[in-house]
């Protein structure tokens, strides 16, 4: 099947609609990341112990997680059943709404225990809007791109995210400064209701794109795929695995994000909360320009070696980050973490958008990223609440944080070995060796 020339221009509106979108799913993401590290748990959890009132409030953020696979099940089915392009305007709408809604949430004071249980359905909401989110926007954009440029034009969802986090960082820099009382009080709202007006941006933008000439080039031939995962488990279960496997280094995000900015803030090392979150800032800037030269030298020399450096290293520079932290020493703190989060973390992170898309076919694109990618990611948001266990009654036990952030690691690590090189084989023919799809054609429907 011959995949026809997208209209002009459209790769870049691909992109571009990608990057928006994420930017504000990641910065309603990270937003409540920050707060549930430094707000929450005295505003929704009970203050008179604090070291669980912290436990449950990570826990929360970890919530989100658990949804994205139920929302992957749903939303990569309709997304490979009536498009991309409608998968991500839904999204966008709900993300923007649920993060607003969290934003005027009642406190525990104010309502008891029904304001936990309120915040933990408004996260619930977001993470399944997040389930659709970057399968769809990848989908989009990798069908759009250019045969050879796929990893760079798919980098712009992950760029993206990264935009979403430096902005969330950013704008909650001088909400953490403010004085207890107004930080505490109506301070922690303001970045939740900031997110309307990127969703307003994001919608009008994606209401004009184009659906990608691949999936309506399979609508026109041979119809979508009734049961999408059904097809997907039967032909591309491996890839699945591989993808879940892959999708574990996104730990080193939300260790990175969460934990690591609750430990230096803490008790036991006493970094002042603004200077923390300019380490995030300052590394999320970096990984702006890093991010599409990563993916760019992976069109030249395939997508598994720049995967591996970024899955690999990762669990080296995250060790010295956190004993950075340890030392207490800000400056070491920054340009570590700088170097893990910005430099070498962005390799895995910019290139696993085509290095996951290319191993599906169009039938089951979204399907196989979504499914695979929420599975991996449900893990890695709980990787928080488990290095806030692990850490110990006091939470200064970096080191086995460090080695527990390394473990999981491992398996992205063996799933790039395994899994085929696809940096130059045509858009059309993505995912067909796998699947036996010329010997064995799926149940499609007009």
């Amino acid at each position: 099947m011959s995949v026809p020339d997208t209209h002009p221009g459209q790769p870049r509106k691909a992109a571009m609609a990608a990057w928006i979108g994420s930017a504000l799913e990641y910065y309603d993401f990270f937003i409540y990341g920050s707060a549930a590290a430094l707000v929450f748990p005295e505003v929704f959890f009970d203050e008179s112990d604090p070291a669980t009132a912290t436990l449950l409030s990570l826990a929360t953020f970890g919530v989100a997680y658990a949804a994205r696979p139920v929302g992957a099940l749903f939303l990569g089915h309709f997304g490979d059943r009536v498009g991309r392009k409608k998968i991500m305007v839904f999204t966008l709408i709900l993300m923007g709404i649920s993060t607003f809604l969290i934003g005027c949430l009642p406190t525990r004071d104010q309502v008891g225990t029904l304001a936990p249980v309120l915040l933990v359905l408004c996260r619930v909401l977001q993470g399944l809007s997040a389930a659709g989110e970057q399968a769809s926007a990848n989908s989009m954009t990798l069908e759009h791109a250019p045969p050879r440029r796929r990893g760079f034009f798919t980098s712009f969802t992950l760029s993206g995210t990264q935009g979403g986090q430096l902005l969330a960082t950013l704008v909650f820099i001088p909400i953490a400064a403010l004085p207890e009382e107004q930080l505490m009080s109506w301070g922690w709202r303001v970045p939740f209701w900031m997110s309307v007006a990127v969703a307003v941006v994001g919608h009008v933008i994606r209401r004009k794109l184009d659906e990608t000439p691949a999936f309506e080039q399979q609508a026109a031939t041979e119809g979508v795929v009734k049961l999408p995962l059904a097809v997907l488990l039967r032909e591309h279960w491996a890839d699945v695995l591989r993808v879940i496997g892959g999708a574990l280094v996104a730990s080193v995000s939300t260790i990175f994000t969460v934990w690591a900015l609750s430990y230096a803030t803490s008790d036991a090392v006493g970094m002042d909360k603004s200077s923390m979150l300019w380490v995030g800032a300052l590394a999320n800037l970096v990984a702006l320009g890093a991010i599409p030269l990563w993916a760019t030298l992976s069109d030249r020399i395939g997508r598994r070696p720049v995967f591996l450096v970024g899955a690999a290293g990762s669990a080296v520079t995250m060790f010295l980050y956190l004993w950075a932290i340890s030392t207490g020493s800000y400056p070491l703190t920054l340009l570590l973490g700088i170097v893990a989060f910005g430099v070498v973390y962005s390799a895995a992170n910019g290139v696993w958008p085509s290095f996951y898309g290319e191993m599906f076919s169009t039938r089951v694109r979204l399907s196989g990223m979504a499914i695979g990618t929420q599975i991996g990611f449900a893990v890695a948001g709980f990787a928080v609440t488990f290095a806030a266990r692990i850490a110990g009654p006091d939470g200064d036990d970096w080191s086995a944080v460090a080695l527990f952030t390394a473990a999981l690691c491992v398996p992205p690590v063996v799933a790039a070995l395994s899994a085929r090189e696809t940096a130059k084989v045509p858009t059309e023919l993505l995912g067909e060796r796998a699947a036996g799809h010329s010997a064995q054609p799926a149940k499609v429907a007009a």
